[in-house]
C-alpha cells in the first residue's frame, strides 16, 4: 500500500545492495534491483502496468523522459544484452549501439557499483518473465533532442568510476556510502542541479529545488535547522521503513513511493548503514 497522506518528503531518494540480502527474504539480485529504484522507476503510471517494462513519465526541466522496458524480452526490453552491454550502461551511460544515454538515467551515480552487484542484478531481470512493451519516445526541447547532446554533457559532466573504501571509515560508514552515493543515488534527486543538468557537488544532497516531476526536494545534510540534523540514526531508520517522520506525519509524493518500492524491502542493517552515512556528512543549508 503506498503512503500518501501528504507530500512533505524530508528524507532521501536512496536504496541498497548485495552485502545484506543474507538477511532479506529475497534473493541478492532480486534485493539489489529494489535497493537501486529500477522497480519504482521501470514500472509505467497507470494502474496494472506491468512490472520493469518501462513507460514511467519522469517531468524535468528539459522535458519528458519515459523510462524503458527492463524486462528480458528480445525485441522491446534487454533480452540481447550481454553482461558487457549491461556494465557498459551502468557504468558508462552507453547503450548496445554505442549511444549516449540522458543523465535522467543515473549512470553518474551507478558507474560507482561493483561489478559483482551488477551481474546479479542482471541475472535477476533475465530470470523473469519477457513483457512486449513498446515504451514513449522521450518529449525533450529542441536543444537536447539528439544523442549528440548528451554525449557532450558527458565529456563535461562525468567520470567513471568504482567506489572505493574509505579505510579511516568504518564498515557501516562505508556501506552507507556505497548505498547513498551510488546504488540508492540519493544525489540525483537531493542534490541541485546547473542549469544544464549537472550536480553541484559543492551542494550535495542539500536538496533540490526542481527534482522529478517537478517536486521540490529536501535537504537531507545533518544542517539543524534548513536539514535533518534533529534526526536521530533510529528516526532515518524508521522514515525510510514505514515513511514515518519525527513529527508523526507520513511522506507522500515521489519519496512515498519510494519507501514503498525500494527502502521498505532494505534490511534494516542497511537502512542504519544509510542513516550514519547521512549523519556524518557536512550540513549544508538549502540557501547556502
Amino acid at each position: 500500500m503506498r503512503l500518501i497522506r501528504v507530500v512533505v518528503a524530508a528524507t532521501l531518494l536512496l536504496e541498497a545492495p548485495l552485502a545484506s540480502a543474507q538477511e532479506s527474504a529475497i534473493e541478492p539480485g532480486e534485493y539489489l534491483i529494489y535497493a537501486g529504484g529500477c522497480v519504482d522507476c521501470h514500472t509505467g503510471d497507470s494502474d496494472g502496468a506491468s512490472r520493469l517494462a518501462g513507460g514511467r513519465a519522469v517531468e524535468s526541466p528539459f522535458g519528458t523522459f519515459y523510462s524503458p522496458n527492463i524486462t528480458p524480452d528480445d525485441e522491446t526490453g534487454i533480452g540481447l544484452w550481454s553482461d558487457d552491454d549491461f556494465l557498459n550502461a551502468l557504468w558508462e551511460g552507453i547503450n548496445p549501439e554505442g549511444d549516449h544515454y540522458y543523465p535522467a538515467f543515473p549512470y553518474t551515480s551507478y558507474t560507482g557499483i561493483s561489478r559483482e552487484d551488477l551481474l546479479a542484478m542482471k541475472a535477476y531481470l533475465f530470470s523473469l518473465k519477457p513483457v512486449e512493451q513498446t515504451t514513449p519516445g522521450h518529449e525533450l526541447a529542441w536543444y537536447i533532442s539528439t544523442r549528440l547532446a548528451a554525449a557532450a554533457w558527458k565529456l563535461k559532466n562525468f567520470d567513471s568510476a568504482r567506489f572505493s573504501i574509505d579505510p579511516e571509515q568504518s564498515d557501516q560508514w562505508n556501506r552507507g556510502a556505497y548505498l547513498v552515493r551510488h546504488l540508492g543515488h540519493c544525489g540525483e534527486c537531493h542534490t541541485p542541479r546547473s542549469a544544464l543538468g549537472a550536480l553541484q557537488y559543492e551542494k550535495e544532497l542539500a536538496g533540490n529545488p526542481d527534482g522529478p516531476d517537478e517536486e521540490k526536494v529536501p535537504n537531507i545534510t545533518p544542517d539543524r535547522n534548513d536539514g535533518i540534523g534533529k534526526w536521530s540514526v533510529s528516526d532515518i531508520e524508521y522514515f525510510l521503513e514505514v515513511g514515518m517522520l519525527p513529527d508523526g506525519d507520513f511522506v507522500g509524493g515521489t519519496m512515498g513511493a519510494i519507501i514503498d518500492y525500494n527502502t521498505s524491502n532494505l534490511t534494516k542493517e542497511d537502512r542504519i548503514a544509510i542513516a550514519t552515512y547521512l549523519k556524518s556528512v557536512e550540513p549544508i543549508r538549502s540557501s547556502d
